[in-house]
């Protein structure tokens, strides 16, 4: 959470949290979604949007120690991220005060307006599958987690996946290395938008799922681009 060496981004420069998940999963859609503007609708991304009409509707709750807030904005100016958070749950902390830790280390918890003693933020993001490991979502989450210790200078050690169909959480622990991938995702995301290009296809199994796949063309594309460069090597030209 050092962010003495940064270089910050404005807000006109910040992208959206979720398109780290799209970039992990596939460089090519998240050109086509980011930089061509290209969005097509299945049953997936459908149950899945309204999945999250449901979660993105502002409002608070309290649950004994755990507070929950829905549609909670983030942004983060160091990694050039905003988004919309599904849920951030507030867990409620044992000491009351921050005066209870050493000046130099980094709060566990905040105060929250009309409540006492000090809340961990555990960020919820909700997806309509069944429970998996799936890295893009861990690096999207991830992503929330480094905008909440950003905004409110604060630890956010772990959150967790919500899968709709399979009505179970998956754990996401934040570890060192799962922070390195997510600031490198944001680096390249902000890479692949300076650079206006997007990348040729490369058919997978994981392609026969994606919305994209009638605008993508993966089989057909890199089908005519390996013919092409069959017969650049054949003919010798250049």
């Amino acid at each position: 959470m050092n962010q003495s060496n940064s270089v910050f981004f404005s807000e006109d420069d910040l992208l959206p949290i979720s398109s780290l998940a799209d970039l992990v999963f596939c460089e090519r859609r998240a050109a086509l979604h980011f930089l061509e503007g290209v969005w097509q609708e299945n049953q997936f991304t459908a149950e899945g949007h309204i999945l999250h009409e449901k979660t993105h509707e502002a409002n608070t709750e309290s649950r004994g120690n755990v507070r929950i807030v829905r549609g909670l904005r983030l942004r983060s100016l160091r990694l050039g991220l905003s988004g919309v958070a599904d849920v951030v749950e507030f867990h409620r902390l044992d000491f009351t005060s921050l005066s209870d830790l050493p000046k130099d280390k980094i709060p566990q918890g905040v105060a929250l307006a009309g409540t006492t003693g000090l809340w961990k933020p555990f960020p919820v993001e909700y997806k309509r599958g069944k429970l998996k490991h799936e890295k893009s979502y861990e690096i999207q989450l991830c992503g929330q987690a480094l905008c909440l210790e950003e905004m409110m200078n604060v630890q956010t050690p772990v959150g967790a996946i919500f899968y709709g169909k399979s009505m179970r959480r998956h754990d996401v622990t934040f570890s060192a290395e799962l922070r390195q991938e997510t600031e490198m995702a944001a680096r390249r995301m902000h890479d692949l938008i300076v650079s206006g290009r997007t990348p040729p296809p490369v058919y997978e199994k994981r392609c026969e799922s994606c919305s994209l796949i009638a605008d993508c063309l993966p089989k057909t594309i890199q089908k005519r681009c390996s013919v092409k460069n069959y017969l650049t090597r054949i003919l010798g030209k250049p």
